[in-house]
């Protein structure tokens, strides 16, 4: 049973599981993504993301903090620097777990853990797509651009629809000549045989 076991030791004492994170959270802030098992990333999410949060507020209180967890003064200068950069609007969330399957030797289940806003393959994709199916109301105001786009594309619409209806209206006017001519024939042979009948 797992009664009030609120964190995993990682099979570990508490002095080698806090040295391990410090190492593998200095590593994670300096390369920006790093592969391990999945039980250590969700141990390292819990560890590093707090540090973030703190990293927000630049002081030297908040910069002592996060020295005491890191103890790395490299680390812990590239969290208050290029980490809290691109991660300032974010409120939450600064890592991503991915898993990448098993490891051969013990079949431990392995994982890739990132910082969200350095991976650009995601940002791009998700600019792309917001740029791409991005559609205004019905009603809605129109830019100025398509304002001026709309005329120079509806005038030669116009022109090619009415050169289109002008050789139709001339095709249907010359079949319908024709009937005419071969109506009166019939009508002709309608009235000779009746004269023929009558004759009879």
């Amino acid at each position: 049973m797992r009664h009030g076991k609120k964190i995993n030791h990682l099979g570990r004492t508490d002095s080698h599981r806090k040295a391990m994170l410090a190492n593998m959270a200095s590593s994670l802030i300096e390369h920006k993504r790093i592969n391990t098992t999945v039980a250590k990333a969700k141990a390292l999410k819990v560890f590093v993301e707090p540090l973030i949060t703190k990293a927000k507020n630049d002081n030297t209180h908040n910069r002592r903090t996060a020295f005491r967890y890191l103890r790395n003064k490299y680390a812990v200068a590239e969290l208050f620097r290029e980490v809290v950069d691109k991660v300032g609007d974010r409120p939450g969330g600064y890592t991503r777990i991915i898993r990448t399957g098993n490891r051969l030797g013990d079949n431990a289940e392995m994982c890739l853990i990132e910082l969200v806003d350095f991976n650009e393959l995601y940002t791009n994709e998700k600019s792309k797509s917001k740029s791409g199916t991005r559609r205004s109301r019905r009603g809605g105001k129109k830019s100025s651009d398509a304002k001026s786009e709309a005329p120079k594309t509806e005038a030669p619409k116009k022109e090619a629809k009415a050169e289109k209806e002008a050789p139709k209206a001339e095709k249907k006017a010359e079949p319908e000549a024709k009937p005419e001519k071969e109506a009166k024939p019939k009508a002709a042979k309608k009235e000779d045989a009746g004269e023929g009948k009558k004759e009879e």
